[in-house]
């Protein structure tokens, strides 16, 4: 394989990967914790949405809630890292992807 090939192989591969990444970004990733909270975030890891069972609103409850959240929006953070990752494995054929 030639310069020449290799660059246009390495473009389209760039193109590609790009192409996969804002994809995964529109896409929401949900995560229930307890029957209590339900976070959902975009693959972008922007929070789309918050709720919670009512049942959930006890005063003793706060700080499980509160750690129920932060814990639902960790895990759905590494599940997108591991989507992203698995994309540029696919694409660029290598764990650390190209680059970009």
């Amino acid at each position: 394989m030639n310069m020449q090939q290799m660059m246009i192989q390495a473009q389209k591969i760039q193109r590609e990967l790009r192409k996969a990444i804002a994809a995964l970004h529109e896409q929401e990733f949900s995560l229930t914790k307890a029957g209590l909270v339900t976070v959902v975030l975009y693959g972008s890891k922007a929070v789309k949405s918050v709720s919670i069972e009512e049942d959930a609103f006890e005063k003793d409850n706060k700080e499980m809630i509160e750690e129920m959240i932060a814990n639902a929006i960790n895990e759905l953070a590494e599940k997108i890292d591991a989507e992203e990752e698995a994309i540029n494995e696919k694409i660029t054929g290598s764990k650390g992807g190209i680059g970009f």
